[in-house]
C-alpha cells in the first residue's frame, strides 16, 4: 500500500547512525494517533525493535520523557474545559517562569496529553496570568537543545500546524546547501496529510516564493522530480 510504503520512508529517516532527535520531533509533534501508530508498526516490521526502545536506548532526560509520551499517542480528544485550562496555565507558568529552574515533568503532563482545543484554551490564560507574555518565550526562556525544541514543535503545531511544517521546510532550504533528509522527510510525510495548506503558508514565510520553485532552486535530476510530484 502506498501509506505504507510512505511510513517506511519515514521511519527510515528517523533510524540512522545515532537517533537524529530532529526528525523525531517533527515527525512525533504533527502525528495523529492513527499517525504514530501507524509509524510504529511500520518501524518494527522494518528493524524488529519497537521505535519506543530505540527512542528510550538512545535518548535521555527530559527529552527522552516527552519522545516516549509522544509515541504512546495517549493525548485527550475531548472537549475545552474553562476552569481546567485556567489550572494548566497556572500549573505551566509556576513550572517556568514562576519558579527557580524549570519543571518540564509538568509541561510534558499538559502539552503531551491534553487535546488540541483545550491547549490553545490554556496559551491564551496563560498569557493572561503571564502579563501578556507567551508561553513560547517562557519555553524558550527556560530550556534549551533539543527538549526546548519539542516543547515548541508541540505549541507550534497547536497553534498552527501548517505553518509551522511551512517553516521547518523554509530552514530545510534556506542559507547554503540544503538539509536534504529534513526536506524528504517532510515532503513525503505532509503529502498525504496537509500539504496543500502548507504550501500556502510556505508562500507568507518565503515572502511569496512557492515551495515548488525552492526545491527546484535547490534541488536536481530524479530527486527534484520526484519531490515536486509529491507537491
Amino acid at each position: 500500500k502506498q501509506w505504507y510504503q510512505r511510513r517506511v520512508a519515514i521511519t527510515a529517516g528517523i533510524r540512522g547512525a545515532g537517533t537524529s532527535e530532529g526528525a523525531l520531533i517533527n515527525v512525533l509533534v504533527g502525528g495523529t494517533k492513527q499517525d504514530i501508530a501507524e509509524i510504529k508498526d511500520a518501524y518494527t516490521k522494518k528493524y524488529k525493535k519497537s521505535l519506543e526502545e530505540d527512542i528510550a536506548d538512545d535518548t535521555s532526560g527530559a527529552l527522552k520523557h516527552v519522545l516516549v509520551s509522544l509515541l504512546q499517542g495517549n493525548r485527550c480528544e475531548e472537549g475545552v474545559s474553562h476552569e481546567q485550562a485556567t489550572k494548566d496555565a497556572k500549573e505551566l507558568f509556576n513550572a517556568g517562569k514562576g519558579m527557580w529552574g524549570t519543571k518540564e515533568s509538568t509541561f510534558n503532563k499538559i502539552l503531551v496529553s491534553r487535546s488540541p482545543a483545550h491547549l490553545k484554551r490554556v496559551f491564551n490564560e496563560y498569557r493572561t496570568i503571564a502579563s501578556g507574555d507567551d508561553i513560547e518565550n517562557a519555553i524558550k526562556g527556560e530550556m534549551s537543545g533539543d527538549t526546548k525544541n519539542a516543547f515548541l514543535g508541540i505549541v507550534r503545531v497547536i497553534k498552527d500546524a501548517e505553518m509551522y511544517f511551512a517553516e521547518e521546510l523554509y530552514k530545510s532550504m534556506k542559507g547554503i546547501g540544503t538539509n536534504d533528509d529534513k526536506l524528504i522527510r517532510l515532503v513525503v510525510w505532509r503529502s498525504e496529510i496537509d500539504l496543500a495548506e502548507i504550501k500556502e503558508c510556505f508562500k507568507i514565510v518565503s515572502k511569496g516564493k512557492t515551495l515548488e520553485d525552492f526545491i527546484s532552486g535547490d534541488c536536481s535530476g530524479d530527486y527534484k522530480r520526484s519531490l515536486v510530484a509529491l507537491c
